[in-house]
């Protein structure tokens, strides 16, 4: 339910000691933000677990990206806490954006793209064991074929993948999609998730989704947690249904 008390603005690496295990990778705990008088919203407090798959619902404008900029810590939250575990400092992350075009000429191959998330370091080549994973993550995502194409010239299905290459390529534990398969079609949209579901049987990494897409959330998800006006709603996939719903547009 939600709440309207207030907390201390933190990222923690404490642990409460409720519903917590060794495979709990996140808490967020009466998570709230707000934007000068408006509340995008209060009281949220989940769980995720490594393995896990997380669908995050809910109507445009509901915060569902507010949310994802706080636990990427792009946003600092009015009240709340996030907590990684066993620290934010040892939960890599991984991000696939959404749908955005990329201009025809953009110089930079499909390979040269994926790799821009191995530069953290102040040389400007890659070592042979980075070239290593280049090119299995090139391989695990089937962009093996269009490594040397210019990323201006694929296919939004290919330039998804590619995004998901770099996302994986530093193998997180935690992969956060927002609305990453929006613009695809229906085909591609499933190809990119297998590729998702793949990676996550291989390495237990924890998955949130932000969808509007029902048919993918319930082929993929282990839980959900649907966004609203008022209270919001979380649970298993299994008790995700039209009631549901339908009680959170009513």
């Amino acid at each position: 339910m939600a709440s309207n008390e207030t907390h201390q603005t933190i990222y923690s690496n404490d642990q409460p000691d409720s519903q917590l295990t060794e495979d709990t990778i996140m808490t967020v705990d009466k998570l709230g933000m707000k934007f000068g008088q408006k509340t995008v919203f209060q009281g949220l407090t989940f769980t995720l677990k490594r393995g896990e798959f997380l669908s995050v619902l809910g109507e445009n404008g509901i915060g569902k990206t507010t949310l994802i900029r706080i636990l990427l810590q792009q946003l600092r939250p009015t009240a709340g806490e996030v907590s990684f575990l066993p620290s934010r400092s040892q939960v890599t992350i991984g991000y696939v954006p959404q749908f955005r075009n990329v201009d025809n000429e953009y110089p930079l191959t499909v390979r040269d793209f994926v790799g821009l998330a191995l530069h953290d370091h102040l040389t400007p080549w890659w070592s042979k064991h980075e070239k290593q994973r280049l090119n299995q993550v090139l391989r695990e995502t089937d962009l093996t074929r269009i490594a040397h194409t210019p990323l201006g010239r694929v296919s939004g299905g290919e330039l998804q993948k590619a995004y998901l290459a770099q996302a994986l390529i530093r193998q997180p534990q935690l992969l956060i999609l927002d609305e990453s398969t929006a613009s695809l079609d229906n085909n591609m949209k499933f190809e990119l998730l297998d590729l998702v579901k793949q990676y996550q049987q291989q390495t237990q990494a924890a998955v949130i989704f932000v969808t509007h897409d029902l048919p993918l959330t319930k082929k993929y998800s282990t839980n959900f947690l649907l966004m609203q006006p008022g209270p919001y709603q979380l649970g298993t996939i299994d008790e995700l249904n039209e009631t549901v719903l339908e009680a959170a547009h009513a």
